[in-house]
């Protein structure tokens, strides 16, 4: 029975392949990859994931130097302080700590050192195989209610983001609570038969307009996936595991090397399919089963 049950991770990377992409070639000028994030500047969109347990101060400084923004998981307060003194531009997300006491420390000290955003990560409220509240390196999680994520955003003093949106639903509540984004992932496939992030960008794109950034996460690896994500209603998209192998084998220079590789990437396609930069992608050059996305 278990063999049966979707694999998400592989469904996330089955669809991104089935994904084509049509030239529009006569007329196009070169691309550039900049973008605007909450109020900065950055030179790709394709930003680090909120990965933990790794060399997050590497992974940081790699970011830095090729221009991107970070995003970063588990760690404590002195981890995120060595990060930040990379001069990485870092968005911090936290666990759903059942001790609310906790993320009200870990934002509070996000702002103070000089985060640019903080959120919470909610796909780990669960267990992945039980409807029990989710055991984090022996600390207890629990999803956010309603009220209580209204204070998080309220009282966080910094752009807020949810990580974990799967559905055009949350992403509407996510704009009612006054968040700045929301990241859809289903965190490296802890939920099975999860929905591929990128498949649902165009219904939570009609469902919130420009009123919430999001985030693709789950399945992006190389530029030309990142194409397909912003193309379908992606302001940005996050990267981790490609990034896994390099960090450990070269460090921060890994890093750079990959993002700035997965830009190149990027550019190529905005230039094949004449869009001058990645808030002027024609959503209907993305094919989907036979069929532009547009029509």
């Amino acid at each position: 029975m278990a063999d049966q049950i979707v694999d998400s991770i592989q469904n996330a990377r089955e669809y991104l392949d089935s994904l084509e992409i049509e030239s529009r070639l006569l007329g196009a000028e070169k691309p550039s990859a900049r973008f605007e994030f909450l109020g900065l500047s950055f030179d790709t969109p394709i930003m680090t994931a909120a990965l933990s347990h790794i060399d997050l101060v590497g992974m940081a400084e790699g970011a830095r130097l090729a221009g991107a923004p970070v995003c970063i998981g588990m760690g404590d307060n002195e981890t995120l302080e060595n990060v930040l003194n990379t001069g990485a531009k870092v968005v911090k997300i936290i666990k759903p700590y059942a001790d609310r006491d906790e993320i009200y420390d870990r934002m509070r000290y996000a702002k103070q050192r000089g985060a640019i955003a903080v959120g919470v990560d909610i796909e780990h409220s669960l267990k992945s195989d039980s409807p029990e509240d989710d055991v984090v390196l022996g600390r207890r999680m629990k999803l956010p209610s309603m009220q209580e994520l209204n204070a998080f955003v309220r009282d966080a003093g910094l752009p807020f983001f949810i990580k974990g949106v799967l559905s055009a639903q949350d992403a509407v509540r996510c704009v009612k609570l006054g968040c700045a984004g929301a990241i859809l992932s289903h965190h490296n496939g802890i939920m099975r038969c999860a929905v591929p992030p990128v498949r649902l960008l165009p219904s939570v794109r009609r469902a919130v307009g420009d009123r919430l950034l999001l985030i693709a996460d789950g399945g992006i690896e190389s530029g030309y996936d990142a194409f397909k994500a912003l193309a379908l209603g992606a302001d940005a998209v996050s990267v981790g595991r490609p990034l896994m192998p390099p960090l450990k084998e070269k460090g921060a220079q890994g890093v750079k090397e990959v993002l700035e590789t997965m830009t190149r990437q990027l550019e190529i396609m905005l230039y094949r399919t004449g869009s001058r930069d990645i808030r002027h992608i024609d959503p209907s050059v993305i094919w989907e089963k036979g069929r532009r996305t547009g029509d």
